[in-house]
């Protein structure tokens, strides 16, 4: 887990915790957490693609993604590597699926991009074979993906939220606070 805090991190927290929390009555404070990080991550553009094909390129579709994980048919080094990947695309699904649902538009669909359907589904695997990773070092974080995986779509629904807010809130304030 992170442990330097984001500058946007409290203001990603505060959002998360009024839609989660205030909107969803999803009290669960380690997702909370967990996605107010995610929003803070990608908010940096270059870590939405971190996942690198041999060559140092960005793997931008899904398939390519999912081949990255696989350490037996596809290019994963070992079964950290693949854990490492799989945690990616899930948090790729879920922050795309919540914050630009739009970019699943049939035309993507017809060039071979994903689904909404598709992406929704993969990430829900790709937490729930990340909590399967539940020894030694990734013990304490087993939990949290198994119930990442499990509630995927209030997730995404929340998301969705935090997504109405911020385009619908005037620049310049902060959101409302939710004890």
């Amino acid at each position: 887990m992170q442990t330097d805090i984001h500058p946007l991190e409290p203001f990603f927290q505060q959002m998360v915790r009024n839609s989660y929390a205030g909107k969803l009555g999803m009290h669960d404070a380690v997702i909370m957490q967990y996605v107010a990080r995610l929003l803070c991550e990608f908010s940096e553009a270059d870590k939405l693609y971190k996942v690198r094909d041999e060559e140092g390129r960005p793997i931008c579709t899904l398939d390519e993604m999912l081949k990255a994980a696989d350490p037996v048919h596809g290019t994963a080094s070992s079964f950290d590597a693949e854990r490492a990947v799989r945690k990616h695309i899930g948090d790729y699904a879920l922050f795309v699926s919540g914050m630009y649902p739009e970019s699943m538009d049939p035309y993507r669909r017809r060039h071979g991009r994903q689904s909404f359907e598709e992406l929704v589904q993969v990430g829900k695997e790709s937490y729930y074979i990340v909590s399967q990773f539940d020894l030694e070092e990734y013990a304490d974080e087993a939990p949290l993906f198994r119930r990442l995986s499990g509630w995927f779509d209030r997730c995404i629904y929340g998301l969705r939220l935090v997504h109405d807010e911020l385009t619908h809130t005037k620049p310049g304030y902060l959101p409302a606070r939710v004890n």
